[in-house]
């Protein structure tokens, strides 16, 4: 005997997560494009075929049942799974092409978005990809870049862009310092500490620092996150760092909980005059779809992603 299931197509759960969402046969109809016996029509040979009905008939609309809330659930997971495959076969037909420029920063280039910039190149091949790092402030708008990854709470305002994430901070240290040991924030403030230069002093961890910190105590700066980074781990003492470049690097250990009052937000972003070009608007939905993936571990929810996990050395 022939298994029903065998019988669904894609078509059918369309209806039903129609249906499901505008909660009712003329609402899914207008959705569709279809006309309203055709939509009652179809969803009557459905229910007749699996032997089981997937919609309670109220007067304030159609409410799933359990077997009509599932295969609303499995047409929206399909939905998505067919729009992000054609997204990836037209940018293959569209064969994209020429060269593309990106700025963003140490940290956030070294080990996390490196391997996403990859994956693009690899699903598009003949784009050549041109990364400059720059903590500076940009001018997409005189060309010298197409795309830009910034941390930052005010993006400028001529830019075209996405806020894909909150960037979550905390105190770190040598792991081998704090097996074990967990001081209190208090205690910290009187430890020695590394800090960010002039050329960061826009950063809240500049200023969050300065407030609580003698000056005495802070006995090296730099105007890179990755540099402050490479000095916790030499021992020169501990620091903020963003929890998605802090929880890479091998050695380090977070002994604060994330710190909410320190924080930015990491925002993709373009020139409006090019956002629509093809290989700019593939690489910007790419990297915003890969990063919004890892928002828990950006935000300091989630330890590092087996995908950007480093051995240690």
């Amino acid at each position: 005997m022939t298994d029903p299931l065998h019988k669904l197509s894609w078509d059918d759960l369309r209806i039903v997560k129609a249906i499901g969402e505008g909660g009712s046969l003329v609402a899914a109809a207008a959705a569709l494009g279809l006309n309203h016996s055709t939509v009652s029509r179809r969803l009557a040979a459905l229910e007749g075929t699996l032997g089981v009905a997937l919609f309670d008939r109220r007067r304030s609309g159609y409410a799933p049942t359990a077997a009509g809330a599932e295969l609303v659930e499995l047409g929206a997971r399909l939905e998505q799974d067919i729009l992000s495959a054609a997204r990836r076969v037209s940018s293959h037909a569209q064969g994209y092409k020429g060269d593309l420029r990106v700025t963003t920063s140490d940290a956030l280039l070294l080990d996390f978005l490196t391997p996403i910039i990859a994956g693009f190149q690899a699903a598009n091949p003949e784009i050549h990809i041109e990364v400059l790092v720059s903590n500076q402030p940009l001018n997409l708008a005189r060309g010298d870049s197409d795309v830009a990854f910034r941390a930052t709470l005010v993006p400028p305002e001529n830019l075209f862009g996405r806020k894909v994430a909150t960037v979550a901070w905390a105190i770190y240290g040598r792991r081998v310092d704090y097996v074990g040991h967990s001081p209190a924030l208090d205690e910290l403030w009187q430890r020695q500490w590394v800090s960010y230069g002039r050329g960061l002093a826009g950063l809240r961890a500049y200023g969050f620092v300065e407030q609580r910190v003698a000056p005495q105590r802070i006995g090296y700066r730099s105007d890179s996150v990755a540099g402050v980074a490479a000095a916790i781990a030499a021992g020169m003492g501990i620091g903020f760092l963003p929890c998605m470049h802090g929880d890479l690097v091998p050695g380090l250990v977070r002994i604060s909980p994330v710190q909410p009052e320190v924080h930015d937000e990491l925002w993709v972003l373009t020139h409006p005059d090019i956002r629509k070009s093809g290989r700019v608007y593939a690489f910007l939905t790419h990297c915003a779809e890969a990063i919004v993936r890892q928002r828990d571990f950006i935000e300091g929810r989630e330890p590092r992603p087996a995908s950007l996990a480093l051995p240690d050395r």
